[in-house]
């Protein structure tokens, strides 16, 4: 897939960090670092603007890594930028430490995955096809 983006941040490019992984990463386009305190969210700007084909969205992705040693994520996560959307790709992040933590320039903050949707046309009917599951909630397989 081919996709049009302007990169107004010094970084480079998005790019897959191996050779089948599914999202990109995100960087900080920043003049200034910033420090998330803890419990405090930020939004951090990325310097790019894509144009999706009609039929995908972009999910903005917590980085597991950045997750699990400094306890940073991606407070809406998954967060979605739609195919009409033209304004900057900017990342809500999170600290859930108990420490501080500093974002630089170029920081790798998040990951961004490409993937088609559908788009819904409701049916209104009175009664639904019964399933194997029926109404059961959460946990109600008693599986762990």
């Amino acid at each position: 897939m081919r996709l049009k983006v302007v990169n107004k941040s010094s970084n480079d490019l998005p790019e897959y960090g191996t050779q089948h992984a599914a999202g990109m990463d995100l960087r900080a386009n920043l003049s200034q670092e910033i420090t998330i305190a803890p419990m405090e969210r930020k939004l951090i700007p990325t310097g790019l603007f894509i144009e999706l084909p009609v039929g995908y969205e972009a999910q903005v992705r917590p980085r597991s890594g950045l997750a699990l040693k400094k306890g940073i994520t991606v407070l809406n996560s998954p967060g979605t930028i739609d195919a009409d959307y033209r304004g900057e790709i900017m990342v809500i992040l999170i600290n859930l430490s108990a420490e501080n933590f500093v974002i630089q320039h170029g920081e790798r903050i998040a990951q961004m995955v490409v993937a088609a949707h559908e788009t819904v046309n409701w049916e209104s009917v009175d009664i639904l096809e019964d399933s194997s599951r029926g109404e059961g909630g959460f946990g109600h397989t008693g599986k762990h």
